[in-house]
């Protein structure tokens, strides 16, 4: 791939697997420590639970048999509970802490990407989807590395500990609770397809919604210009139902996973009752629940609901899985996105091996607009997916509206991507070359305030700092477009600045400008129709 001092060096050094991390990767490791306290504090308010149902259902039993009780007994239950409630109240807050630290990591790690996008990456991105997707999707995400994931967790942990309890007691009856587990978990597997349909078409639905709102937003003077408000808020309305309508299916397959989990641990413990009652009443003989004492068969009552609690727990979280995934991959998308396909421009696939460039000199290509003169500047430089650059172009320069531009002043943003710290008296004159130093909207010379991506730059003085970088090196130079956006005066400056470059190496602009062209050593001008280029020479 080509080396750019521009856009395409704007990314930071790629890791290991020469990708950014996925939003998934990067929100567990975000979330790994405190997931694993939260974990911690959930299972111990189980414990706790445990605790106080067994010595209640201990208590209760000797109460009303009037057998002796411990000392101990009386307190214990209450201190249990409230100990089990203290415990759920830290694992509580240690899971939306969490939660938020994720989703503010996944936001600023979102933000740096978006950053590090080459601009022409940026400005295919939707603008609405991107903003709905980084105030919405990071949420969704944590949600799922979270909270998630420490239901399921306990899903795993909690029926084993309530179950090893009503073991102790009776065999029989933790085997009838156990044994309607395996319905749960394929009734779990059954729902988890549709409900991952559903978010994946909820978050379609509000991405349609955010991109559309965002356009009219843009354009709402001409809608008002135009007395097309009333016609434009009927559209939004039926994006907005769709995106309710879409929303609701989620909330009826979530309603209805947890009203089946309720059904069958209410089911559960209704069977246990009417077994242990039909016991103690003499009415059948059932082993492992007759001859049992009282406080055996209430513990095995109020032990059971702790079996289904974490059911209970992980059905509500279990659309957020759906959701986050959904968002995982929506937001991977917006900030990872496909490089953009080459053009299907067979005249440049039947020239650009054909073009013969000089070592030197300035190169001029023209052509009516859409012939395919930037895709041709592209292609020379080897910066279309799958095609090499041309030789002696694998190190170039190059100058655009959308090259990269860094956070800090405007010297730094000159001397960005030159191989040595230029000195200063260097950067004055690059930049006195190109007219940065004498531009009214950019006060201050080289200590001018330069936001990142060059947000508070026309694309013309983006265009110049890349030209006046490209004064600080000896690569060759392509510029596309260069004087497209200057006035006369700064437009022949920056002429002169390439017919000075092109002295010493060779520069290759593509361009309408006829002065430029004049001034060019050798022209190519693009037919799109089925003709070759044709080739000039000053």
């Amino acid at each position: 791939m080509t080396n750019l001092s521009g856009p395409s060096s704007s990314r930071p050094p790629p890791s290991a697997d020469g990708r950014a991390p996925g939003a998934l990767a990067a929100a567990r490791a975000l979330g790994a420590r405190g997931t694993k306290r939260a974990l911690a504090w959930q299972m111990a308010r189980s414990l706790l639970r445990l605790g106080f149902s067994g010595t209640a259902a201990v208590l209760a039993g000797r109460l009303i048999m009037g057998s002796e009780i411990a000392a101990w007994m009386v307190p214990a239950p209450p201190l249990l509970l409230v100990l089990a409630a203290l415990a759920g109240w830290v694992a509580d807050r240690i899971q939306a802490e969490t939660e938020a630290g994720v989703a503010n990591g996944l936001r600023e790690e979102a933000l740096a990407r978006l950053r590090a996008l080459p601009a022409r990456s940026v400005q295919a991105v939707p603008v609405g989807e991107l903003l709905v997707g980084l105030q919405r999707h990071p949420e969704s995400i944590a949600a799922l590395v979270v909270g998630h994931r420490v239901a399921r967790l306990m899903l795993a942990l909690g029926p084993l500990a309530a179950a090893a309890a009503i073991l102790g007691v009776s065999w029989q009856a933790a085997l009838l609770v156990l044994g309607l587990t395996p319905v749960m978990i394929i009734f779990f597997a059954f729902i988890g397809d549709a409900i991952r349909r559903r978010a994946k078409a909820q978050e379609k639905a509000l991405g349609r919604l955010a991109g559309q709102f965002a356009d009219r937003i843009r354009t709402l003077p001409t809608i008002l210009a135009h007395h097309a408000l009333g016609a434009e808020e009927a559209k939004l309305r039926i994006r907005l139902d769709a995106y309710a309508g879409e929303t609701m299916g989620v909330l009826r397959v979530a309603f209805l996973n947890a009203g089946v989990i309720d059904f069958f641990s209410s089911l559960s413990i209704a069977i246990l009752a009417v077994f242990l009652g039909l016991g103690h009443l003499g009415l059948a003989s059932i082993p492992g629940f007759s001859d049992l004492a009282l406080w055996q068969s209430l513990f095995i009552l109020m032990i059971a609901p702790e079996y289904f609690a974490p059911f209970r727990r992980y059905a509500e979280q279990y659309h957020a899985k759906a959701e986050g995934d959904a968002a995982a991959d929506a937001l991977d998308r917006l900030l990872e996105p496909a490089p953009p396909p080459a053009a299907d421009l067979p005249h440049l696939d039947r020239i650009a091996g054909t073009i013969a460039l000089p070592p030197g000199g300035l190169v001029a290509v023209s052509g009516a607009s859409g012939s395919g003169k930037s895709t041709l500047l592209r292609r020379l430089a080897g910066l279309e997916p799958g095609i090499e650059a041309a030789p002696g172009l694998a190190t170039v320069s190059w100058a655009a509206t959308d090259s990269y531009v860094p956070d800090g002043d405007l010297g730094a943003a000159i001397a960005w991507g030159t191989d040595a710290p230029p000195e200063p008296s260097r950067l004055l004159l690059a930049a006195g070359q190109v007219g940065l130093l004498d531009d009214t909207l950019l006060p201050g010379g080289l200590g001018a305030r330069v936001e990142n991506g060059g947000g508070n730059l026309s694309g013309g003085q983006r265009l110049r700092i890349a030209i006046a970088r490209a004064l600080l090196t000896d690569r060759p130079v392509i510029a596309d477009e260069p004087t497209a956006k200057l006035d006369p005066a700064t437009a022949a400056l920056v002429r002169d600045a390439l017919r000075d470059m092109a002295r010493s190496r060779l520069v290759l602009v593509a361009t309408h400008d006829g002065a430029l062209l004049r001034l060019a050593d050798m022209t190519i001008h693009l037919d799109p129709a089925d003709q070759p280029a044709r080739e000039s020479a000053s």
